[in-house]
């Protein structure tokens, strides 16, 4: 077995991913691609990943893209334990927690569409950073609403992690990033910090990572 992953420290996608390696117990090799400096548009990169993002990951030669797939690939390949669950209705709601951050709330605020309002649009910094938060905190509101309807207890789906969890905890990733104050969504900050008291958890997040700047 020989895994690579195709990252970068603040990629909240490489995140979700190494969470999911750390939790299966599998090493990798992280190899950096510098998003804030267009190297995913590097010639070399794109012969990885036509897509011109992160992560990519790289088994036994072969190459998966896009997060939620890579991990549910993982928990295929290697379902210990078991990111998702085998209940139809239940993947369904993991499925869906999912989505809120990695298809609603964090394509929003990636860097190609943070340089978009910047050239195309004439959006200043301060502009952009309103954005970005506002973004971020549209996720946390849904995600606030999703589990006061349904109580994690203690993870989203009751004692077992699942993808949903990872994708919660990225949200607040997201969170950490744009400075925004979790008072107003408790479910989402106490799922979190269960999260985050696990080491799987924490040293994946980006100011663990190497080139992280604050």
């Amino acid at each position: 077995m020989a895994i690579q992953l195709y990252g970068f420290w603040r990629s909240n996608a490489a995140f979700r991913v190494r969470v999911a390696l750390a939790l299966k117990q599998l090493p990798f090799e992280e190899i950096e691609v510098d998003l804030l400096a267009g190297r995913q548009f590097d010639t070399a990169y794109a012969e990885v990943n036509a897509g011109h993002s992160v992560p990519t990951l790289v088994h036994d030669g072969q190459r998966v893209f896009q997060s939620l797939a890579i991990i549910e690939y993982l928990d295929e390949m290697y379902p210990t334990p078991q990111l998702m669950p085998s209940n139809a209705m239940d993947r369904a709601y993991v499925r869906a927690l999912a989505s809120v951050s990695a298809a609603d709330s964090h394509p929003l605020v990636v860097p190609r569409v943070r340089k978009y309002l910047t050239s195309a649009l004439g959006a200043d910094a301060a502009a952009v950073q309103a954005w970005c938060r506002h973004w971020g905190r549209e996720g946390l509101a849904t995600y606030e609403r999703m589990l006061a309807e349904r109580p994690a207890a203690p993870f989203a789906l009751g004692d077992a992690l699942t993808l949903a969890d990872i994708c919660i905890a990225g949200q607040v990733v997201i969170a950490n990033l744009y400075q925004l104050d979790l008072s107003a969504f408790p479910n989402v900050a106490a799922l979190s910090a269960r999260c985050f008291a696990m080491p799987e958890f924490a040293a994946a997040h980006p100011r663990r990572q190497p080139g992280f700047q604050a």
